[in-house]
C-alpha cells in the first residue's frame, strides 16, 4: 500500500514517542539462549525459503530432480516430495 511522505513522517513521530516513553518491564527481557534460538529459527526459515526458490529456478531451467537432490544431499524422490510443487521446466 503506497504511503505519502507525510504518512511516513507521522508514523515515525508516533514510533519515536512510543520509544521515548518506553519503560522496560521484566517480561520484556529474553535470556541469551532463547534469543539465539529465535535467531537460529529465523535463519533456518530464510535458508529454507532460499533453497525452495533455488529449486524452483533449477526446475524451470530444466535441472533434473536427481541433480537437485544430489546438490542437496538427498534422494531425487525426497527432493521431489519436498519441493514437488516447484514448476516443471517449459
Amino acid at each position: 500500500m503506497p504511503r505519502s511522505m507525510q504518512d511516513i513522517l507521522d508514523h515515525a513521530d508516533e514510533l519515536a514517542k512510543k520509544l521515548e516513553g518506553y519503560e522496560p518491564h521484566p517480561d520484556d527481557e529474553v535470556e541469551v539462549a532463547e534469543y539465539l534460538l529465535r535467531r537460529a529459527a529465523v535463519g533456518r526459515a530464510r535458508s529454507e525459503r532460499q533453497v525452495a526458490e533455488a529449486v524452483a529456478g533449477a526446475r524451470r531451467a530444466g535441472v533434473s530432480w536427481r541433480r537437485i537432490g544430489a546438490e542437496l544431499g538427498i534422494s531425487a524422490q525426497a527432493v521431489q516430495q519436498r519441493y514437488g510443487a516447484a514448476p516443471r521446466p517449459a
